[in-house]
């Protein structure tokens, strides 16, 4: 019973991080990266997909993207998804093939961007910290129903801090690196 909390909190956690370099991929660098438009939509025959599925996203050089559309009328399509979307970029077409130049950051946008990381961070603690909440939670019911001893539950308990503390240990890790990316001109 013990195992199965510790397992699931783990896993848990491991998704809590997961999640974490997900959204820190989405906040864009100077660099380019075909992650960068994952979350873009576009409007496919009615149904709103991501840009992956009715396009090729490449890097084509450091600082721009090539996505080239399946079908040439998805062009200005792609083009006008791409346009629209939060990430403020500015696609230039040539032909069937869209050129998404990344404009250099200014000392000011890397500032608020690594203030954005940072506030992603505080939402993957406090998400591990849940989970901790919800497994020490579960440990006191089996003792209070006598299933485990009380030795067992303070044992489970500290290595489900010392699951938490590696969990956080390895979120910091990934905003160390992604703020080291931010900040690099």
């Amino acid at each position: 019973m013990i195992d199965e909390i510790l397992k699931d909190a783990e896993a848990r956690m491991n998704k809590s991080i997961a999640a974490l370099q997900n959204e820190l991929a989405k906040i864009r660098t100077g660099r380019a990266h075909p992650s960068l438009l994952d979350h873009v939509t576009v409007d496919y025959y009615g149904s709103e997909v991501p840009i992956s599925q009715v396009a090729n996203v490449n890097v084509d050089d450091p600082r721009t993207l090539a996505v080239t559309p399946w079908e040439k009328d998805m062009v200005g399509k792609v083009e006008k998804a791409i346009m629209t979307s939060d990430l403020g970029l500015n696609p230039v077409t040539a032909g069937t093939v869209i050129r998404v130049p990344m404009p250099a950051l200014t000392e000011e946008r890397r500032r608020d961007l690594v203030k954005v990381v940072r506030q992603e961070l505080e939402a993957g603690k406090v998400a591990v910290r849940n989970i901790r909440r919800d497994a020490n939670s579960d440990l006191k019911e089996l003792e209070k129903e006598k299933e485990i001893s009380e030795d067992d539950e303070r044992r489970a308990q500290e290595q489900v801090q010392k699951l938490t503390d590696k969990a956080i240990k390895e979120m910091e890790a990934v905003l160390a690196v992604k703020e080291k990316e931010l900040m690099e001109i």
